[in-house]
């Protein structure tokens, strides 16, 4: 038979508060600690217990449902706010959330995709916002609801920045918007009615209260505890049936937890038998049955992270760990753990003795006082002892019998023939009785004819031995798995997979990028987009084939560590891909002959510290790069990453062109000889990040030998700069002469807050020649860019970001360039800047200038003074946002205008002062054809912000005479295109990196 699962889902209700309340602190606490189980109406009654077992375990609602969830809403109030991070986080727990990504428009019918949504959900949850009551669409879906969702407790309501009684008694904006309803004429009195008695229905709802919790965070942890605590029973497996072998463990498990003596059980068996699943139903009966109030689980693995699993346990558990530090992290999941009664912690797949303190879990004692306890599940049988288990359970192999049965369910074959069922059975014998070979191989065989099944039992009998754990069984059943693989790209797909350590959450992503790095998925497809097409196709089918597992994590897969084994082991083989993968073995130096023969090597999550003699595939923090190399490398491409303790290296093939090299708290003085011979010298783009012992880049360059180098980063964490960078050059203390960085392209500093100049000295002839672009980002204390930006001949881009000293661009500095390629000038705040130019202007670097931005200028008043002006006959494209002071667009100096003869687009936002009072209009665009004014109170075509945006959602906009008048346009002016803003602003966007 097919089994399927039974699912609970909630629909969750989100309402909006309109006014902020004021809580005691006293009286949020106490809410805080009972909002999760009653729910409480405006005058503070009780209105429904929400932990009522009875609602939420009734026959009337025990029925098949497609999700735990629908989470019903008004896209523009809650898209991409609250609803978006409750979605995300009951997603994350593994709760199936429904949720309509689109906005209807008034008229349309509720689709009969949501009606089945609605329809298939058990429990019920809708969305409600300030503005709710004015979407007929949403009113409509609300009706809808509780029409399916008759049953007490059923649709749960979030008080989201709205009054109760508001949504209870339609007051206020949902009064204003009934009323149009009303006088609109378009609605029959009997639908209005029913919208109404909806609102009213669903508002004394037990729910959450906004103002009951302190930060949306909390109020988000409290729902998913909420929800989760109410399905956490039907996540279980749904096809789980307790053969005799499983059963007589089962019973066994259930009777130490119910031994007040005992705190600590362990069951006990090998890989692939079945104890993850087991333990899970027995947490589902435990907990459904009230037993224990809370199930979480957590796998430690061969190879732990005590992080993973500390946020694991947390997240279950409703709250999150913000420490940074071990200690801190264990303290709080111990307090948390320890302020509730009747936990069950589940922790799989344990390998040796494991300092539960450390992770956060209190000590058998500590468990006791609490009536919680503890399961682990392991391989090892010593590791029950050495955990101090009071029981030990073993699960063993399935009867032959019960092989049998559960080798036909997944067959899904009746085997009518005798000699049929004599060959199907001989199969399932050698798959000895372990679950997961049983299922594996019952798949891959159910849909075959009778020879194809012959020949899997001949190959069954002649496969070798695998590995001391599964005693060579299991190899020769998860190979034949493999071997029905009939696609070369599935096979090798598969074996991918085997290269990630245990337990391992395998990104679909980056297993995608691996796969074509080896060739793989290109025989059919002409795109990348086909390619991943069919790689998507291919990992659903090793999935359908057991061969690979979901993750609780979207996006990636696992590999049961059963199936794992047998992959290495295909792998290792002679007729195989051979493999190398030593990945989380804690090796410390390089595995002998790692470099030959193998067309894959895995080393993730070692220690190496030491190179090879012959190649570089990996090394760690920069100190323990060899001093000398006997075999001096002569890469032509390279990916150089040096991170910490922490660091990859990929040597890339020759047609990737790739010469770059990251540091991490490296410096080229820390590098020795003949990697600056083999790989600096050759550098083409290099990252600095905290990087603390650097003087300055010119010392960087001359002892690097940087003279090929294009692009270069210098950054550091914000408000946490390691890099004391004062001066980024200073040659008045260099030894050597010459040019310098004279190939250097691109040049970008961020988040350098110690950073006072750009230069000191002058630089010799030639250097930063080639410099095109230059980024600042965040240097707070930096207050010149001039005396560098004009000695660049070649400089097209100019990018100023937050530089809150600064208060102008250009400065006289007694040198007049000569020559300026300068295109783009992009000045963004918040910042100090009070005008683009202080003293005469350096009229060059303005002539070649098409675009120019102004954004969070605070203290400008004009843009430019009229001799700079004068100078912008190129301009064509100009944008100024959110300047508050700004009066004019030219310095006062006369009441002529100036021409910008080639201005085609113009933006002007949040300017509120701009040609107010007696100033009248200073410029004249005769060529101006896109025109933007929102939120310029002193200009008469001016439109708001309010009204922008729905011009933006219907893509509206409209020629202006007035408008081409104003600026003196020859033609008539397309006057606020929504596509002009949002192209040119998010150009500056991803230049600049200002958000509006």
């Amino acid at each position: 038979m097919e089994f399927f699962e039974i699912s609970v889902a909630i629909i969750v209700v989100i309402v909006t508060w309109s006014c902020k309340a004021i809580i005691k602190w006293i009286w949020t606490l106490v809410k805080r600690w009972f909002s999760y189980m009653v729910g409480w109406s405006e005058d503070n009654q009780i209105l429904v217990d929400m932990d009522a077992s009875a609602s939420l375990s009734s026959s009337s609602t025990d029925r098949r449902c497609k999700h735990h969830v629908f989470l019903s809403f008004r896209g523009p109030d809650a898209r991409k706010g609250i609803a978006f991070e409750v979605y995300n986080r009951l997603q994350g727990r593994g709760i199936k959330t429904f949720k309509d990504d689109r906005d209807l428009e008034v008229g349309d019918a509720i689709s009969s995709t949501l009606i089945a949504a609605i329809e298939e959900s058990r429990f019920a949850i809708v969305v409600l916002s300030r503005d709710y009551a004015s979407s007929t669409w949403c009113l409509e879906e609300l009706a809808k609801i509780c029409e399916c969702m008759k049953d007490q407790n059923r649709i749960l309501p979030l008080f989201y920045n709205v009054e109760p009684s508001d949504v209870r008694f339609q007051k206020k904006s949902f009064k204003e918007a009934f009323d149009k309803h009303v006088t609109s004429g378009r609605h029959r009195s009997e639908k209005v009615k029913q919208w109404r008695d909806a609102l009213n229905k669903v508002a004394g709802f037990s729910g959450w209260n906004m103002q009951d919790y302190n930060s949306e965070r909390e109020l988000v942890d409290a729902i998913v505890y909420f929800v989760y605590s109410k399905i956490e029973s039907t996540l279980s497996t749904g096809d789980f049936e307790a053969f005799e072998a499983t059963k007589k463990a089962m019973d066994e498990v259930m009777e130490g937890l119910q031994d007040d003596e005992v705190t600590a059980t362990a069951v006990y068996g090998m890989g692939g038998v079945g104890k993850t699943t087991m333990v899970k139903e027995v947490g589902a009966q435990f907990r459904k049955s009230g037993v224990f109030h809370r199930v979480i689980m957590g796998v430690v693995s061969k190879n732990p992270d005590s992080k993973n699993l500390q946020d694991t346990l947390a997240e279950q558990l409703g709250f999150k760990l913000w420490q940074e530090t071990e200690i801190g992290r264990a303290a709080w999941l111990h307090e948390e753990i320890m302020r509730r009664e009747k936990l069950l912690i589940i922790l799989d797949d344990v390998w040796e003795r494991t300092d539960l303190s450390k992770i956060g879990i209190p000590s058998y004692k500590e468990l006791q006082k609490c009536k919680s306890k503890v399961i682990l599940t392991t391989r090892i049988s010593n590791v029950c002892h050495t955990m101090e288990c009071q029981r030990k359970i073993t699960l063993n192999i399935l009867s032959e019998q019960d092989s049998w049965k559960l080798f036909m369910s997944k067959a899904r074959q009746s085997f009518e023939s005798t000699e049929f069922k004599d060959i199907a059975r001989k199969v399932a014998g050698e798959c000895k009785g372990l679950p997961v070979a049983l299922i594996a191989v019952a798949r891959a065989l159910g849909d075959k004819d009778l020879a194809e099944w012959e020949k899997a039992a001949q190959r069954l009998q002649k496969s070798q031995r695998a590995n001391p754990d599964d005693k060579g069984d299991v190899f020769e059943c998860i190979k034949l798995s493999y071997d029905h693989l009939k696609d070369e790209d599935h096979k090798s797909c598969f074996l991918l997979c085997c290269l990630y350590p245990e337990d391992h959450d395998i990104r679909l992503g980056n297993l995608f990028k691996y796969a074509i790095g080896t060739g793989l998925f290109r025989r059919d497809a002409v795109t990348i987009e086909e390619a991943r097409g069919i790689a998507d196709s291919a990992v659903k089918y090793l999935k359908a084939s057991s061969l690979l597992l979901d993750s609780e994590k979207n996006g990636c897969v696992k590999m049961h560590d059963v199936i794992r084994d047998t992959a290495l082991n295909i792998a290792k083989s002679k007729d195989g891909h051979e493999f190398l993968v030593k990945a989380g073995y804690g090796l410390k130096h390089w595995p002998c002959g790692s470099h030959q023969g193998y067309s894959a090597i895995s080393l993730m999550r070692n220690e190496i510290h030491k190179l090879p003699e012959e190649e570089l595939v990996g090394i760690s923090d920069a100190k323990y790069i060899p001093k000398t190399v006997e075999a001096k490398p002569d890469w032509d491409y390279f990916h150089i990453s040096i991170i910490g303790r922490h660091a990859s290296i990929k040597h890339t093939g020759r047609n990737h062109n790739s010469r770059s090299l990251f540091l991490n708290g490296a410096t080229m003085s820390t590098l020795p000889d003949w990697f600056i011979n083999a790989v600096t010298k050759k550098t083409e783009k290099l990252e600095y990040m905290s990087c603390k012992g650097m003087s300055d880049i010119l010392m960087e360059h001359d002892h690097g030998r940087l003279h090929k180098l294009k692009h270069l980063k210098v950054w550091d964490y914000f408000l946490d700069s390691s890099v004391c960078l004062k001066e980024l050059m200073n040659t008045t203390r260099r030894v050597q002469k010459g040019p310098v960085f004279e190939k250097l392209e691109e040049l970008h500093l961020i988040h350098l807050i110690h950073l006072e100049e750009l230069c000191v000295g002058e630089l010799p002839p030639g250097s930063l020649s080639n410099l095109k672009e230059l980024h600042i980002f965040f240097c707070n204390i930096l207050k010149n860019v001039s005396k560098l930006v004009q000695r660049l001949p070649n400089l097209e881009k100019l990018d100023l970001n937050c530089l809150y000293n600064l208060e102008y661009v250009f400065v006289s500095e007694g040198f007049e360039p000569k020559e300026s390629k300068m295109r783009e000038i992009y000045l963004s705040g918040p910042c100090s800047v009070k005008s683009i130019c202080s003293g005469p202007a350096p009229r060059v670097m303005f002539e070649s200038l098409k675009l120019l931005t102004f954004y969070r200028c605070e203290l400008l008043q004009s843009l430019f003074a009229s001799d700079v002006a004068k100078c912008l006959d190129q301009l064509e494209d100009l944008f100024v946002e959110q300047c508050p002071l700004l009066e004019r667009v030219i310095e006062a100096a006369n009441n002529k205008k100036t021409v910008f003869p080639k201005m085609k687009n113009l933006v002007l936002k949040n300017l509120p002062l701009l040609y107010g009072a007696s100033a009248t209009v200073d410029i004249e665009c005769p060529s101006l054809e896109l025109l933007t004014v929102v939120d310029c109170a002193q200009i008469s075509f001016s439109t708001t912000s309010s009204l922008f945006h729905s011009f933006e959602s219907r893509n509206q906009f409209s020629f202006s005479t007035s408008a081409s008048n104003y600026f003196g346009s020859t033609t008539p002016v397309q006057l606020n295109d929504p596509q002009l803003y949002q192209f040119v602003h998010d150009r500056c966007r991803s230049i600049s990196g200002f958000q509006s």
